[in-house]
């Protein structure tokens, strides 16, 4: 059977060999997304789709009853194509989005909130690379959804409720834009449960307001990690990297290690426990852990939920319940 890992694994960095036309023209892109269309979300409310999986032993908490509201920007895994930014009707692509992202992330915030997915026409993972300038071209491109999907949001679904921002890695990379745009200002800071904006390099300067959690139950805050093994030291000039780190087991930023037996989300929908060590080192996270889908490998990059999935869920109630008893 193959691991998560190595599914994952083709799924963000297999067949990147075909190579979208140079230079980058907004005007050859796909069409731009309708988010007052429903088919145009990966994940609504009241509706049955991936955010939804509900682990054994669990059971599932009608949208009705949730205090808070998710937005949750997906990682890339538009690998090839002949756009630089991926088409929101790609069938096949939506679909892996819907049974990987959606299913291992968002839905960890299943029990506590209502889950909103916007399909984005995200760009393809050769933009990452790109020296010529065409790569950050089709990532702000992609960002411009993001943002509208954003605004479509407040102005339609959110209606003045607790908001929590998740994402990963090119996600995040717009959830950082979005905390600009946004969040680091008086009026939304006063709803932001906290954002988990995982996976890619933030950098405190760049807000004014908004500041990393320091504490368990810190809210209106946001914490962020990149794991890699423990002992292995990434490139200095990493994207993955930035200049914060906070420690999923403890919650805080000091650089001890910490250990715990931890809830990890395999390839099914079961709960899998493991002990797991986490250590802030030089602004990233060092793990040391047998969970068996990431022996021999060095950039964690691709289960940076994974390997804390219950440890976030659990975080993500008591902020919460924190946020809630302080209004």
């Amino acid at each position: 059977m193959k691991t998560l890992f190595g599914i994952l694994l083709v799924l963000f960095v297999g067949s990147t060999q075909a190579q979208p036309p140079i230079p980058f023209d907004p005007n050859t892109q796909p069409t731009a997304p309708d988010y007052s269309n429903p088919d145009h979300w990966l994940s609504l409310p009241f509706r049955q789709d991936g955010a939804d999986v509900i682990v054994k032993g669990e059971k599932a908490v009608s949208d009705s009853f949730k205090a808070a509201d998710v937005f949750y920007i997906y990682p890339t895994l538009y690998g090839k194509g002949k756009t630089w930014n991926a088409s929101i009707h790609n069938k096949k692509l939506n679909k892996k989005l819907e049974k990987y992202p959606v299913k291992y992330q968002a839905s960890l915030f299943n029990q506590i909130a209502r889950i909103y997915t916007p399909l984005y026409r995200q760009g393809i993972i050769k933009s990452f690379y790109d020296t010529e300038g065409n790569g950050d071209k089709a990532l702000d491109f992609a960002y411009q959804d993001v943002k509208r999907a954003f605004e479509y949001y407040l102005k339609n679904y959110n209606q003045g409720r607790p908001i929590i921002l998740v994402s990963h890695s090119q996600g995040t990379r717009h959830a950082r834009q979005l905390i600009n745009d946004f969040f680091d200002e008086p009026k939304l800071k006063q709803q932001l449960v906290c954002a988990y904006i995982i996976g890619f390099g933030i950098y405190p300067k760049n807000y004014e307001l908004l500041k990393p959690c320091a504490y368990p139950t810190d809210t209106q805050c946001y914490v962020t990690w990149s794991s890699f093994k423990m002992g292995y030291e990434p490139e200095a000039s990493s994207m993955l990297v930035g200049d914060i780190c906070v420690n999923p087991i403890s919650w805080t930023m000091d650089t001890f290690a910490k250990q715990a037996e931890v809830g990890i989300l395999l390839n099914t929908a079961v709960k899998k426990k493991y002990t797991n060590v986490a250590q802030i080192h030089k602004k990233y996270l060092w793990v040391k852990s047998k969970t068996p889908f990431i022996k021999g490998r060095d950039v964690l990059h691709l289960v940076d939920f994974n390997l804390w999935w219950y440890s976030i869920r659990q975080n993500a109630k008591d902020r919460l319940a924190a946020f809630l008893k302080q209004k």
